[in-house]
């Protein structure tokens, strides 16, 4: 009986012991969990009015810890770079935007790129992510794009997924 009493005792004690640790590595999210540079891999597609538009890419975004960021892409439509204001590198550059982030560790942002030059506005991307492994990966979905020039969103599939690029000291 002593027997059975120990190690149910122990169980128990386990049992605890895991509830603890589980419940010690859930981190409270905010602005500033992804503080810091990501790349990005894009991949998806447009709906337009025109016909459908495949877009596969890369992207590194600085989020500044307080709800503000800044990326540089190099994007393919159909195989065919996008069009805007390249950097030295070539990567379209100058986008800007604003993020949220909850407790849970889910967020939501938007990119704003700059008005083209016979333009009147830049085109603009809204997207949910999720924060995991204690804010070293990004996973997005893509909610809207909005073209250059437009008013009005086109339905989007566009995914990407996301590391915290580690700089150097």
């Amino acid at each position: 009986m002593k027997r059975i009493i120990a190690i149910a005792t122990a169980a128990i004690v386990a049992g605890a012991a895991v509830t603890a640790s589980a419940q010690e590595t859930h981190r409270p999210c905010s602005a500033a969990t992804i503080a810091g540079d990501y790349a990005f891999r894009i991949s998806g597609e447009l709906f337009t009015p025109a016909g459908v538009v495949n877009r596969d890419g890369i992207a590194l975004t600085h989020f500044d810890g307080d709800h503000r960021l800044s990326q540089e892409d190099y994007v393919l439509a159909n195989g065919v770079p996008t069009p805007g204001p390249k950097d030295a590198d070539g990567f379209n550059s100058r986008e800007t935007g604003t993020y949220t982030v909850n407790e849970d560790c889910t967020g939501e942002a938007e990119i704003d790129f700059p008005t083209p030059p016979e333009g009147t506005s830049g085109a603009v991307i809204k997207f949910f992510f999720i924060i995991s492994d204690d804010g070293r990966q990004l996973n997005t979905i893509v909610t809207s794009i909005t073209p250059p020039n437009s008013s009005r969103a086109v339905p989007a599939n566009i995914h990407s997924d996301a590391v915290r690029v580690q700089n150097p000291l």
